[in-house]
């Protein structure tokens, strides 16, 4: 021993689970290319990984014996792709505004396809839903009243105006969406009343988190209150869970050890983040694992699973997952354009924002480490070159990711950096063309034979997305 204490440990790496159609697609120079071709950031969208998703959610209500549908919560990535395999594929759209209903009609989703959700929505977009046969998700009195007004207007034109009633949490009273106890009898008695102006088909909740014991709680509920709406002489034939189904970014070993070594000392300027401040970047049941979960449940004071309670009752169950179909289903790249030194690190500053990659909003830090990819290929090997990278615009706050990411090699000009499935939430969720800056463009690769990245050198396309 010679007295010098050790140096401290360096900062945390976190890898993203190892995906070998994105590498693939890192290794074949593409990426170069179309950083040249677009002067700026871009996402990459693999639209195979979204049917896969979609494939493995209808499995497992396929393996519990339970009448349900997929809809694709739009709010997630909104991108035309998706709606786009959506309707080739037959599942069915979440939307919570005017143009995302657009979108999804324009794209070839049918009305009767759609789910209209949200808090208070505009008359504009009720009109709209119940024009098209959409289903709507009713999350008050007033606006169940505009909705019956409407249906009203239109009685003895066209189809009765679809919707489910949207149910407080009792766990989460404190949430902005939904009814309470009084106010649900207060509905269904209103939807008695209106007679054939409406198809009151059953009941939905927003339940924040990923748990998924408080899902199939509340599920349960909802299919006690669909036997109680039933026996009023309603249809109320179908409960929607919402999402909340998690997405497995990175094994538990992994995880773990970044939670018990991240300090302050490991991010730019000494940044604090607590454990319960990040997504959980592991989830140990995740995706169609965890619809299975929910459905296996035994709802609070149940004899039977969640599952089982649905097929004796005839109900059916709607989930609409966005996170989760996005799993893996694309990235982000960004060029550096920028490298300065600091005591023990380097500060990249790159060609786009951290508007782009949405984790900051949430005053948070998207943490599965980007890829290094030079002119040469992909940089490999254990990380030795810490460095944060930051955004192009003139705010000290703008980082893409405030920690001292540990590269295998030293980041240079032109090099760039892939941060690893962002299709869900991060790509667009806060965007802006803030200095002018474009936003990036979204680009769709398939390989040349139309299956995922496989067999040859990978095409692509701009998505059909309108510009901004």
């Amino acid at each position: 021993m010679n007295g010098i204490p050790p140096a401290p440990p360096g900062p945390p790496s976190l890898p993203a689970h190892p995906d070998p159609a994105t590498d693939a697609i890192l290794d074949s120079g593409l990426l170069h290319e179309l950083s040249h071709a677009f002067g700026g950031p871009f996402h990459f969208l693999l639209p195979h990984r979204f049917d896969a998703n979609l494939a493995a959610l209808r499995a497992a209500l396929d393996e519990a014996g339970v009448d349900g549908r997929v809809y694709y919560a739009k709010k997630a990535n909104k991108a035309a792709v998706w709606v786009e395999r959506c309707a080739a594929r037959g599942a069915g759209v979440d939307v919570a505004a005017p143009g995302e209903l657009r979108e999804a009609l324009g794209h070839g989703v049918r009305g009767e396809d759609l789910v209209v959700t949200g808090p208070a929505k505009s008359d504009e977009l009720l009109r709209a839903a119940a024009l098209h046969g959409a289903l709507t998700t009713v999350d008050s009195l007033g606006e169940l009243d505009r909705l019956l007004t409407g249906a009203r207007t239109r009685s003895g034109a066209l189809r009765p105006a679809r919707l489910l009633l949207r149910r407080l949490p009792p766990a989460q009273p404190e949430s902005r969406f939904g009814m309470d106890g009084a106010e649900i009898e207060e509905a269904l008695g209103r939807c008695v009343r209106a007679g054939d102006a409406i198809r009151m088909e059953g009941f939905s909740f927003h339940l924040s988190g990923y748990a998924t014991r408080p899902r199939a709680d509340l599920a349960g509920h909802l299919v006690d209150l669909c036997l109680k709406a039933r026996a009023m002489g309603l249809r109320a034939d179908r409960i929607s869970i919402g999402g909340g189904l998690a997405v497995d970014y990175t094994a538990a070993a992994d995880w773990h050890a970044f939670l018990a070594a991240q300090r302050p000392a490991h991010y730019h300027a000494r940044k604090s983040f607590a454990a319960g401040d990040f997504y959980p970047y592991h989830s140990p049941v995740a995706g169609a694992a965890a619809l299975r979960a929910v459905l296996d449940a035994v709802p609070e004071g149940g004899r039977e699973s969640l599952a089982a309670r649905l097929r004796g009752t005839g109900t059916r169950l709607l989930a609409e997952p966005g996170r989760a179909l996005l799993d893996r289903a694309g990235s982000s790249v960004f060029r550096v354009q920028g490298v300065k030194d600091r005591a023990g690190y380097a500060i990249l500053t790159v060609d786009g924002t951290s508007l782009s990659l949405s984790e900051q909003w949430f005053g948070s830090e998207y943490l599965p480490d980007p890829a290094l990819v030079t002119p040469a290929g992909r940089a490999l090997g254990q990380g030795a070159h810490p460095a944060c990278v930051g955004g192009a615009t003139c705010l000290e706050s703008d980082l893409l990711t405030w920690r001292k990411i540990p590269f295998p090699a030293r980041p240079a000009v032109g090099d760039l950096l892939v941060y690893p499935n962002t299709a869900g939430y991060q790509m667009d969720s806060n965007e802006s063309s803030f200095h002018d800056l474009p936003l990036p463009p979204k680009i769709v690769i398939e390989a040349a034979g139309g299956r995922g990245t496989g067999g040859g050198r990978p095409r692509w396309r701009l998505d059909r997305h309108p510009a901004r």
